[in-house]
């Protein structure tokens, strides 16, 4: 009726509540762009039940295992072997039945010794480093090179070339301690060696011959650099071949120790034995007593499980003994070179 108020719902709206707007009263512009919002919704949504449902399909446990391996092995290379193992445990655990899991199974059956540390790989890249800046020399030396400038190329070319070849050698290969030993010590025995033979084969030498006689011209420095090089490649590749299977650390230092010691016996022997011989065949001697000393010494760590500490104690004792030897030579001082050579022989041996 005209006059009257309309009564008020019990239910109106709160004033602290925006006022509802009937969609059917919005602009035709702003109903468009609310239903493009909509769909964009509407397909996020869809998608984002979608998607995990098709990784899971695609992502098997092989697959997961085998990226936790890749993971292991990368951490495995870094020397970083407590992280790695933690990784090929828990492949093992959870991941049992898949080809990862059998390939973690064998990363963790290596010995400790077995193991790439981060120790092996400082230790072949400083060797790197300077058997690269050793090749910067001795490369122009065994060329016949006069040129300043191709020795000072050598040096600051041939030691980041070591220590890249070095990385990318690790890299592809991880190796341990003993690996890595072998292969640094390849190169040094194999340098000696190249030496060592070349001068006992007289390589490179001539002769000149007058009214007196015919005399060795000892011109052949290039060709003894040259040999240096080839034996030290030569041991090098050796090493990395021998490096292929596992080598514990105590083997390697005993090869290397046993070829130490049995080139400095074999010398002082030889010289007690026959104080006239050439020095080719003192030479001839030390080498034959060396290769010999590197395989007995590399045998017997092996058989009685000697570590690197072992054979640095048994080293300390020969070294410490010689030096008791020499000292004894002093005070006594024998008149008999064969004496004066015996004594610290023979207090090296047993030491």
């Amino acid at each position: 009726m005209p006059g009257r108020s309309r009564p008020r719902r019990s239910g109106s709206r709160s004033p602290f509540l925006p006022r509802t707007t009937s969609f059917h009263r919005l602009p035709p512009r702003f109903r468009a762009a609310a239903f493009g919002h909509g769909a964009v919704l509407l397909l996020v949504a869809v998608l984002a039940l979608a998607i995990p449902r098709h990784v899971d399909a695609q992502l098997t446990p092989a697959d997961s295992a085998s990226v936790l391996l890749q993971a292991a092995d990368a951490f495995a290379q870094e020397g970083r072997w407590e992280i790695a193992e933690a990784l090929y445990e828990r492949i093992t655990e959870r991941f049992g039945g898949t080809p990862a899991a059998a390939t973690a199974r064998e990363r963790l059956s290596v010995s400790v010794s077995g193991r790439p540390q981060r120790e092996s790989r400082v230790e072949l890249q400083v060797f790197g480093a300077t058997y690269g800046a050793w090749l910067g020399i001795a490369v122009p030396l065994a060329l016949g090179s006069n040129e300043p400038e191709a020795y000072g190329a050598g040096l600051l070319a041939g030691a980041p070339l070591g220590i890249l070849a070095a990385r990318a050698y690790m890299n592809a290969n991880p190796v341990s301690e003993g690996q890595a030993r072998a292969i640094s010590w390849g190169g040094i025995w194999g340098t000696w060696q190249g030496f060592g033979w070349a001068e006992v084969l007289d390589i490179g030498e001539g002769q000149f011959c007058n009214e007196f006689g015919c005399f060795d011209t000892n011109d052949n420095g290039e060709e003894l650099v040259g040999a240096m090089v080839i034996g030290g490649l030569a041991g090098i590749t050796t090493g990395a071949l021998l490096a292929r299977n596992p080598i514990r650390s105590g083997v390697a230092s005993g090869a290397q120790g046993g070829a130490t010691w049995a080139s400095i016996y074999g010398l002082m022997a030889t010289g007690i034995i026959n104080e006239d011989i050439a020095d080719d065949g003192l030479l001839l001697a030390t080498l034959l007593a060396g290769n010999g000393g590197l395989l007995a010494g590399a045998a017997l760590a092996g058989s009685y499980d000697l570590t690197r500490r072992d054979i640095r104690m048994i080293s300390l004792g020969a070294l410490v003994g010689g030096l008791g030897g020499l000292g004894l030579d002093l005070l006594i001082q024998p008149d008999d070179t064969e004496v004066a050579l015996a004594i610290p022989l023979a207090t090296s041996v047993l030491g």
